[in-house]
């Protein structure tokens, strides 16, 4: 593909980052008759790599990226602080896809460049103005200054998107951290993910080995003020060296180490005048796993096409942009549903309450509820389910638990 093209003067859509949902943003505007410019600061698509590599089915359906799965997911051992282990899952149903998250990257990009879609690498926008017939974007390419028009500015440059910090948008309700490394060696069970709990190694959150290929990544995430000024790295290090489970790690050798934010919760208002966030620049990652690209590519099948009939009649001004909030209500809701559900199971008690949930869950007929209900992508059915069928659960968070009901 042309990773370097001819930068037009004009362009219905200017999209800030060549991510996987920049991309599918990319390809469904040119699927919708409009031309598309993409703006990547990094010198190739793909790089850096920030997340686990987990993509749901939904979000594998809508892209031919079969050839980048490395491991199919289908079951996962959930173990608890001292050491009690759930298994869940089945190899006759995936629940999720374990894939090189470079070449899926690239894959997605080049379905909205071979659309037509123009895309210049190592570029940085460095101002953006709104005006009232068009959006004018300045950006350093390879170190030449250039100016674009544009009818609309998406932003989908990650965590810490500029378009959100230069047009004021406000700031996801959580950032969390994640930190992770490749390694070989991993003494874990083809298929099967490998979730940790406790609070010296991912305090009310989790930690991971998923496997992927020839090797596996083993990782956790937080918030900065559960960790209490320790690192990530030194909650993998306590993992891997130091903890009951550490003899699955004896034989590891790491060949990679990466890390960075997980945005979650969306912005009150995600679109404003001639721009609209997407992904992880508008908090759309789930509270529950960090995950961004399903959500991500829900908000772009959402929105496009009513964004697309707003570039036809120019109708791209600030009210009847924010007006169109209202269609991520029901995501808003899903995501702060499963929030809710994460901070009664998990975040919000103590290692103590969290056995006492695995002395639960490892009953054989809570087991047979989780395997019959339980969706990585969708945990909301599951935590109900739970909640109203397990008298042991109502009591864990009265609160929490009717965030997650009535909410």
């Amino acid at each position: 593909m042309d990773i370097q093209a001819q930068i037009e003067e004009f362009y219905d859509v200017v999209i800030i980052g060549a991510g996987p949902v920049g991309g599918y943003l990319g390809w469904k505007f040119k699927e919708l008759g409009h031309t598309v410019l993409i703006v990547e600061e990094h010198s190739e698509i793909g790089r850096p790599f920030q997340c686990a590599g987990l993509v749901n089915p939904g979000a594998m359906k809508k892209v031919p990226m079969n050839d980048t799965i490395l491991t199919p997911i289908w079951g996962a051992r959930i173990n608890s602080p001292n050491g009690t282990t759930v298994d869940i899952g089945s190899p006759e149903r995936i629940r999720t896809w374990s894939v090189c998250r470079k070449k899926f990257d690239e894959g997605v990009v080049r379905l909205a460049v071979e659309s037509g879609a123009d895309i210049i690498l190592n570029s940085k926008p460095t101002k953006l103005d709104i005006g009232e017939d068009f959006a004018e974007v300045s950006i350093n390419v390879g170190g030449e200054k250039c100016k674009v028009r544009c009818e609309l500015v998406c932003g989908c440059d990650g965590a810490h998107s500029w378009v959100r910090r230069t047009m004021k948008m406000g700031r996801p309700k959580e950032m969390m951290i994640g930190y992770q490394v490749e390694a070989t060696g991993y003494n874990g069970s083809s298929g099967q993910l490998d979730m940790f709990t406790g609070n010296d190694i991912a305090p009310g959150f989790f930690a991971w080995a998923i496997p992927s290929g020839e090797t596996t990544r083993i990782g956790m995430w937080s918030r900065a003020d559960l960790l209490t000024g320790k690192s990530c790295e030194m909650m993998v290090d306590n993992l891997m060296n130091f903890s009951i489970w550490k003899r699955r790690f004896e034989g590891c050798n790491i060949v990679g180490r990466f890390g960075g934010p997980v945005p979650s919760g969306l912005l009150k208002y995600p679109l404003r005048e001639r721009v609209s966030l997407f992904g992880d620049a508008s908090g759309a990652c789930k509270p529950t796993t960090g995950g961004g690209i399903g959500t991500g590519f829900d908000q772009v099948d959402l929105l496009a096409p009513i964004l697309s009939e707003c570039i036809k009649n120019n109708d791209l001004g600030d009210a009847k942009m924010k007006s169109l909030v209202k269609i991520l209500g029901p995501m808003r809701k899903k995501l702060n549903r499963a929030r809710a559900l994460r901070d009664a199971f998990l975040t919000e008690v103590t290692d103590e309450e969290l056995e006492s949930v695995f002395q639960v869950w490892s009953r054989p007929e809570v087991t047979q509820i989780i395997n019959e209900s339980g969706e990585i992508d969708n945990p909301i059915p599951l935590g109900i389910r739970l909640l109203k069928e397990v008298p042991e659960f109502r009591s864990l968070a009265t609160k929490a638990a009717s965030a997650v009901i009535w909410s």
